[in-house]
């Protein structure tokens, strides 16, 4: 695009200054008493009112941490007011697209109370008093920054004005910091967040059940059914709560798991881990050494002192030995499920919140759902499969499979750090071993434990060995450039001169600047081009998906080209991405990435779009808001 003639391009700045100059606030305040005369010593209420502009909405003073900026109020101090009290209405909870999170708002127009006590000595007359509001607006897309307005009224003391305030309504709540208030219904459809977070519960569920198949976990299903039918002598009810009893154990342990992490780092501190390069090292360290074990190299054991102990107390039967005996269970059969966990913890510190808790806690619900079941109905018993060498041959799958998990997150760390050792070809190279390699085995040409060289293959292993071997064949394409859709967001950036458009930079010959907004403005200035300034993360999945999939399609990668590109990276533990991350909320009022800014050359923000899109035509039009 060529640069405009200056002249126009000064008019332009000027007519854009004069509108935003004459662009009333959203937001307007009013404050009201109840009655015209207090007595001194008094109370009354006073009805604050704000009116907002569609589609503008405010936080209310509940909103939970980690978001917006919430809304605050306060009575200005005055020697004749003694003490005040504010109480704010029902607010409608709902996911926030800007922060990311369940947000509690207001739309249109909302009352907050305010009691005011008149102190005893107030002199007759009247009685000026004012409120200082401080408050957040957003719409779905863009966010204004916190600004403070005030908001005053009178009223006259006077020795027969009234003496006592006014009720409260039964829905509104009086604020103290840190307790929920009252919520509204909650929005008509689903947000995403939630549906989120109901996938995330749900995998868990099934990774726990998943687990039960595995060499650690299923000899033990007889042995423990039976033990519970002994306990109850015969009697099917007493082996339910025998059943209920050991389940709890189970899902007990698992969810102090993913509770002590939640508690240690905080709800919301959990989530910088995802892009903390000793935490990512950490998790790859472990998961290599799961994989290890798992393929034969040798066995994890837990503390036998430990272990002999909780067996020694499970002994004893009853409710408590039969709690103890789920514990004991739990740990024993770690050296199996370890890697579920694992992968479950590593994938809940991208959630932050309760993520941690939840998931252990459906994980072990579904580890103790087959106990359960089979309690109820022990007859089920007979038609187990029973255990041999198909157990032997899970268990080398998962190695496989874990050594895969662990190099996803060791290229975080080669991300974070700059090491540059796993490219794109490379880890793809990788994959397509570790992919490949369970295939091959299970078709029985890679002899492991497992699969006697004389056995034949059948038909159960022959489909998922050739389900292997296929994903990983369709891996190999990516090594050479091919875009590898949803995937994309899991892999390590292509280099710039790689044959694939795109993978890097996002669109066929673009160019972005990292962590260098002095540069990229003075780059912008000199082209006459907008800047876009990308807040990305390294570990931040969706931003991925954005840069290799939406930024590549024909029509996004064109209209990109009239921009210059930066990026800022938010989530490092370097200081560009603590500057970055105080830029973000210093200038646009939040944290949560992907989150993109249209800047002119006289750093006049012109538009925002936050979080993933799939839609062109929706970011299309927030590029067009350039011109």
């Amino acid at each position: 695009m060529a640069p405009r003639p200056l002249n126009a391009f000064l008019a332009l700045l000027l007519l854009a200054g004069s509108a935003l100059a004459q662009r009333p606030h959203p937001a307007s305040w009013t404050l009201t008493p109840e009655s015209a005369r207090i007595a001194p010593g008094g109370s009354f209420l006073a009805e604050l009112e704000v009116t907002l502009q569609d589609p503008w909405h405010m936080y209310s003073m509940t909103t939970p941490a980690g978001g917006p900026i919430i809304t605050t109020i306060s009575v200005e101090d005055n020697p004749a007011i003694a003490s005040w009290t504010i109480f704010q209405p029902p607010a409608k909870r709902k996911f926030d697209p800007n922060f990311g999170i369940e947000t509690d708002t207001y739309g249109g127009s909302a009352k907050f109370l305010v009691r005011l006590h008149v102190a005893e000595d107030a002199p007759a007359g009247l009685l000026e008093f004012a409120t200082r509001m401080r408050y957040q607006l957003c719409t779905d897309t863009e966010c204004l920054p916190p600004r403070p307005m005030t908001a005053t009224a009178q009223i006259e003391v006077a020795a027969d004005g009234q003496r006592e305030a006014g009720p409260v309504p039964a829905n509104y709540s009086e604020f103290r910091k840190g307790e929920p208030g009252p919520l509204a219904a909650p929005a008509q459809s689903a947000p995403s967040g939630t549906q989120g977070l109901g996938a995330f519960v749900l995998v868990a569920f099934a990774l726990g059940f998943a687990a039960v198949f595995t060499p650690c976990v299923f000899p033990m299903i007889p042995i423990t059914i039976s033990f519970f039918l002994n306990q109850g002598a015969g009697s099917r009810g007493e082996a339910l709560k025998q059943a209920i009893v050991f389940s709890l154990g189970i899902i007990f342990l698992f969810t102090a798991l993913g509770f002590g992490l939640t508690a240690a780092l905080g709800p919301f501190a959990v989530v910088q881990l995802a892009a903390n390069p000793w935490v990512n090292l950490a998790i790859s360290t472990i998961f290599f050494i799961f994989a290890l074990s798992l393929l034969g190299a040798f066995e994890i054991t837990l503390p036998s002192g430990l272990l002999t102990k909780l067996n020694a107390a499970s002994s004893q039967g009853g409710t408590l030995g039969t709690l103890l005996m789920g514990l004991t269970f739990s740990l024993t059969a770690f050296a199996c499920v370890g890697p579920f966990v694992g992968t479950l913890l590593a994938a809940s510190v991208q959630g932050g919140g309760l993520q941690p808790v939840l998931g252990m806690l459906f994980f072990g619900s579904g580890l103790a759902l087959p106990f359960f079941f089979l309690a109820l109905f022990p007859g089920y018993l007979q038609r187990l499969p029973r255990s041999g060498a198909w157990m032997a041959r899970v268990k080398v799958v998962m190695g496989f499979l874990v050594l895969a998990a662990m190099l996803y997150y060791l290229s975080r760390v080669d991300l974070v750090w700059g090491w540059e050792l796993l490219t794109r070809e490379r880890f793809l190279a990788f994959w397509v071993l570790f992919f490949a390699l369970p295939g091959l085995y299970l078709l029985g040409f890679l002899r492991m434990e497992g699969i006697k060289p004389d056995a034949p293959v059948t038909a159960g292993r022959l489909l998922v060995g050739t389900l292997f071997l296929m994903f990983s064949i369709s891996l190999i394409p990516g090594i050479f450039g091919a875009k590898m859709g949803e995937l994309e967001p899991f892999l390590p950036a292509a280099s710039q001169n790689a044959g694939f458009a795109g993978a890097g930079a996002g669109a066929p010959g673009a160019k972005w600047i990292k962590d260098d907004y002095p540069a990229a403005l003075a780059e912008a200035r000199e082209a006459g081009k907008p800047l876009l300034v990308s807040f990305t993360g390294y570990a931040c999945t969706n931003c991925k998906w954005m840069k290799r999939n939406l930024f590549t399609r024909t029509e996004v990668a064109q209209a990109l080209d009239r921009f210059v590109l930066l990026e800022l990276y938010t989530d490092g533990t370097d200081a560009a991405s603590e500057e970055n991350q105080k830029r973000q909320e210093g200038e646009y009022q939040t944290v949560a990435i992907p989150f993109y800014a249209i800047v002119d050359g006289s750093e006049q923000t012109r538009a925002t779009f936050a979080g993933l899109t799939r839609d062109s035509n929706e970011f299309l039009g927030f590029l067009a808001k350039a011109d």
